[in-house]
């Protein structure tokens, strides 16, 4: 008797401003996946959060270019119901479809944040990647940064404003932070909204522009090092794999030298450092990991500065799975193929909340 194909609800898009991200990860996740062992169903949200249910074979127009990537208009409005895993067809004029297991590749707020794994949770529904904790821990940069450091792991120096806050003189976070330092928005991820900053006017601005994206902001210390990722895999044990190393081609690792450039960075798989700093680096990436409560999966950004020191930067709770990705590229470097990397994630998903039920 042929066993029965599990559904799994692709969750992508969003309200963020790292939609386009998200699409572009959906396209690579839906053609590695095993689709003899799964039967992805896509559910898309579009940037003013109502839930379509996509056809497969046109669900996205400009696929190939991530300038201009966007959501096809042919989806139906559906929604999730609490407790039934039914995706709901709004419409009227489609079937009901079941889901078992969802995976969520919405980057940024409203996806990456722990509000979809709320929803999720109270749906009951098993779903990819951390739990509503350690997601809206992830995505957080001042608390995330604030328990590495009571965790005792190596951090730069840094400075959290708020919108409602008077904004300290340029002198004051020069003395503090030095020059140039970073300007970033609390809760972003890709880049976005990000300024590096080297005299007053552009301070005011990078304030302005951070602003636009949150309610609050991180003011970063620049560390002079070298890019350094690792990838984690796993629940209650965890694997990290080789660590790669980024080289802009731009003066920093901005939104284009991700996602649309594609000569903004090089991505150097193995990176070319010591078999003692890389094992640092895994061991690192995995106590980062634990320490920031995450589940699933996880992509720990390094500084590796001239004399060994090692700095973590931030942890990505749902790292992108574009072409030009590190997490899905380091653990194909490490062994494990995009679609057997899918289903663990899948399988990961399936026994953390088996083990909750409990």
């Amino acid at each position: 008797m042929e066993k029965k194909k599990i559904n799994i609800g692709i969750l992508f898009g969003g309200k963020s401003a790292e939609h386009e991200v998200s699409l572009q990860s959906a396209k690579n996740i839906f053609d590695a996946i095993d689709k003899g062992k799964y039967n992805p169903i896509l559910i898309a949200i579009d940037k003013h959060g109502k839930w379509l249910l996509m056809n497969e074979s046109e669900f996205l127009l400009n696929s190939d270019d991530p300038r201009d990537i966007k959501l096809n208009e042919g989806g139906y409005s559906v929604a999730l119901t609490p407790q039934s895993k039914k995706i709901i067809d709004l419409t009227g004029k489609k079937r009901d479809l079941l889901v078992d297991v969802i995976f969520p590749i919405l980057h940024g707020p409203f996806g990456e944040d722990g509000t979809i794994q709320g929803l999720l949770k109270l749906a009951n529904l098993p779903f990819v990647g951390a739990n509503v904790l350690g997601s809206a821990i992830g995505m957080d940069k001042d608390i995330m940064k604030r328990l590495l450091r009571d965790g005792n792991i190596p951090i730069g120096k840094f400075i959290t404003l708020k919108a409602h806050e008077s904004i300290p003189s340029f002198k004051k976070i020069k003395d503090k932070l030095g020059l140039p330092f970073f300007i970033k928005p609390a809760n972003m991820g890709s880049s976005i909204g990000i300024s590096k900053i080297y005299n007053e006017t552009e301070y005011k601005s990078g304030v302005l522009e951070a602003f636009r994206f949150d309610i609050k902001i991180i003011l970063e210390e620049y560390i002079n090092g070298r890019e350094i990722e690792c990838s984690v895999l796993g629940n209650d044990s965890l694997i990290a794999s080789i660590p790669g190393e980024v080289v802009p081609n731009h003066d920093f690792y901005s939104y284009d030298a991700k996602y649309i450039d594609k000569y903004g960075a090089v991505l150097e798989i193995p990176a070319k450092i010591s078999s003692q700093n890389k094992k640092k680096i895994k061991e690192l990436a995995i106590e980062t990991f634990k320490v920031l409560s995450c589940r699933g999966l996880g992509r720990i950004d390094f500084f590796l500065k001239d004399n060994d020191e090692i700095i973590v930067n931030e942890i990505n709770t749902i790292p992108g799975f574009t072409k030009n990705s590190m997490y899905p590229k380091l653990w194909e470097a490490s062994g494990i193929s995009y679609t057997e990397l899918i289903d663990r994630l899948i399988q990961l998903a399936i026994k953390g909340f088996k083990k909750e039920q409990k």
